[in-house]
């Protein structure tokens, strides 16, 4: 399910994005252990010795220790991985072979999985996650607007256009979202950057030109889902730090994240498939279960 246990979240919800944040915070942990352990080392050397424990043994735990952190790095990644490939390989199944025009309540469908997941992992103290409270979501309103929008047009595009290009149009994103960091975050790219940037650009040319079954209307709804995929990961971290001075605990992790985007998204794809006219398709198209 796109945002589900992972954030803010590439396809689906962004799926990728929320698995993304999970990834990144994982491997500052790994970098921060790693950086602290052999501090601990030098200052226990002597009591060690004094204690009848060797060096070597020490230095044996000591690297036990640094695997099993990088492979809960790993884990994440793979993890990360499958569950997007996954679901697009899911919502492209189900809006292409059963010819299903409701991408809009089929998010909300994943959403509302999405906040009874990690609702009842909460409950049941298996994870922790922020109240919702109104100041945390009015300084939340336009990132899930974006969200929301992203999700969307991810649906519409996987209608229309194979995985495979999808997957290659995404990589436009990257540029966006590296040019708006350069205007809004003053943050400098180097030319290998930009080198591999370019890179993604010229594929991503080449695979619409060879594209056989190009597609207008897909093309043009990936477009849209890149700029807001784009403007979803700038406006999260322009917004970020705003949000956590508004929490309880002064930290919104990236389970709080999923339970606030999900839940936020609900009210607003509800009165989407009303504008959409989604209720009515899928009052024409439902099949009563047989008796």
């Amino acid at each position: 399910m796109q945002a589900t246990l992972m954030k803010d979240c590439d396809e689906g919800k962004d799926f990728d994005i929320f698995f993304l944040e999970a990834i990144i915070q994982n491997m500052k942990k790994v970098k921060a252990k790693t950086l602290s352990l052999p501090m601990k080392a030098i200052g226990n050397d002597e009591m060690d010795v004094e204690g009848g424990l060797l060096g070597k043994g020490r230095e044996k735990a000591r690297s036990t220790r640094l695997v099993k952190i990088h492979n809960q790095a790993l884990l994440s990644g793979v993890a990360y991985c499958i569950s997007s490939c996954s679901m697009i390989l899911v919502n492209k199944y189900v809006l292409s072979s059963y010819n299903f025009n409701a991408g809009i309540s089929l998010m909300l469908y994943q959403n509302f999985v999405s906040v009874v997941l990690v609702s009842v992992l909460s409950f049941s103290r298996v994870i922790s996650t922020e109240p919702l409270t109104w100041k945390l979501i009015k300084v939340w309103f336009p990132v899930n607007v974006i969200f929301v929008g992203m999700l969307i047009t991810s649906m519409f595009s996987l209608k229309y256009i194979n995985v495979a290009m999808v997957t290659v149009l995404k990589n436009v994103t990257n540029v966006i979202t590296a040019v708006g960091e350069m205007y809004l975050f003053n943050k400098r790219h180097d030319n290998r950057v930009w080198a591999a940037l370019f890179l993604m650009i010229i594929s991503a040319i080449s695979g619409g030109i060879t594209d056989l079954a190009f597609h207008a209307v897909g093309y043009t709804w990936q477009l849209i889902n890149c700029f807001l995929t784009a403007s979803y990961s700038l406006t999260l971290r322009r917004v970020m730090d705003t949000a956590k001075q508004v929490t309880k605990s002064g930290n919104l992790n990236e389970f709080s994240m999923v339970l606030l985007n999900n839940t936020l998204s609900l009210p607003l794809g509800l009165l989407l498939i009303f504008v959409f006219n989604e209720v009515d398709y899928l009052s024409r198209t439902w099949v009563p279960p047989h008796s």
